[in-house]
Formats: structure tokens, sequence, C-alpha cells
């Protein structure tokens, strides 16, 4: 151990070591900022995907929706007939020939 401690600059060492810390800091930060891009670049492909089959299979349902009831919500139109038919408005056959008719 030397009897005199050196001030000013650091020494050989002391320079290799704060280089190999940067070094290390700048490769750790670097690759975890790939990690996060590919994971972000790979969420978005797949929200791409999804949404290409939604659309797929939202056009064969569409085209088998009877003719004459485009645009109409059978849900929705079944629902109001099973209301009037419990509150008496539509008998039996009435609410039979309208849900046939409703759903072809």
């Amino acid at each position: 151990m030397p009897l005199f401690r050196r001030v000013g600059r650091p020494g050989l060492l002391g320079l290799a070591a704060r280089t190999a810390v940067v070094a290390g800091t700048a490769t750790a930060v670097s690759g975890g900022m790939r990690r996060h891009q590919q994971q972000r670049a790979t969420e978005q492909w797949e929200q791409q995907q999804y949404e290409a089959e939604q659309q797929q299979a939202a056009a064969p349902a569409a085209a088998s929706i009877a003719p004459g009831t485009a645009g109409v919500d059978l849900v929705g139109e079944l629902q109001k007939l099973e209301s009037l038919h419990a509150a008496g408005a539509l008998s039996d056959q009435e609410f039979a020939a309208a849900k046939a008719k409703l759903l072809g």
C-alpha cells in the first residue's frame, strides 16, 4: 500500500471500472428497451390478427341474415313481441304469426 494517496484524476483501474459500469448500464437499458418494443410490436400484431378474424367472422353472419330483415334487431323485436304477448295485447296465434314472420 502506498504511503500517500493519489489526488486528481482516477488511475487506470478506476477508469476501467467506471467504463465497465457505464457500458453494463447502457447494455441493460438498451436490452430492456428492445424487449419492450418487441413486446409492443407483438401485441399490436396480435390485435390486428384478432380484428381481422372478427371481421371475417362477421361477414358470413351478415350474409346469413334473411333477405328483407337486414338492419332489423331480431332479439329486440322478439323481446317486444314477448312483452306485448305477456301484456295481453297479442293473442297466442298473433304472437306465433309475428314470430314466424320475423324468423323467416
